[in-house]
């Protein structure tokens, strides 16, 4: 059993055979009344958002997930991984996937959820390297606040980046906002 004050974005717990994974989480308290929480979940059968309320103390059931390292292949209109050490290949539903499915680039290490080797979803690392293939020019005398330019990665995704990058380099994209964050080393 989990603490519902412990349900953090990225736990996956089970409630009436449902697995939910946690977004967002917020604890509220009113003055002398006891806390609620309140957590946006995933349902990670059918991938509809619901919002949840939990008085503060409350417990739910543990999800007994298996996780393994799998590497991404491609995307069709299913998301297609391979198993690190037996390579076997897994299908997952793109509607599972769809907000990360953007940062997917062929090759990178993830890790795969499943049950009863059934996949239900996957996660990705916080931060990821991707290749800059095409960005525009930095407009002369355009410096009074900070100024961005649209930039094109390796695997299509559009990052807003500084003025003083370059097509080639080598960037770093937070996955949690899809923001520029600084050069790779």
């Amino acid at each position: 059993m989990i603490n519902v004050t412990d349900l953090r974005s990225g736990v996956v717990f089970t409630e009436q055979g449902k697995y939910l994974l946690v977004l967002t989480y917020e604890h509220i308290k009113v003055a002398r009344g006891s806390g609620t929480v309140k957590v946006k979940v995933r349902n990670l059968q059918t991938g509809a958002n619901v919002e949840k309320s939990f008085p503060t103390g409350a417990k739910v059931p543990d999800a007994d997930l298996e996780r393994r390292k799998v590497q991404y292949l491609y995307r069709d209109s299913q998301v297609h991984v391979m198993d690190m050490e037996n390579y076997e290949q897994f299908v997952l539903d793109l509607k599972l996937v769809t907000d990360i499915a953007k940062y997917l680039k062929e090759g990178m290490e993830i890790i795969l959820f499943s049950v009863e080797d059934k996949p239900l979803y996957i996660e990705i690392p916080k931060i990821i390297d991707y290749k800059i293939e095409q960005t525009g020019g930095a407009a002369r005398g355009n410096t009074v606040g900070a100024s961005y330019k649209d930039a094109v990665m390796e695997n299509g995704l559009t990052v807003k980046v500084p003025l003083f990058i370059k097509n080639g380099e080598v960037i770093r994209v937070d996955t949690r906002s899809g923001d520029y964050m600084e050069r790779a080393k």
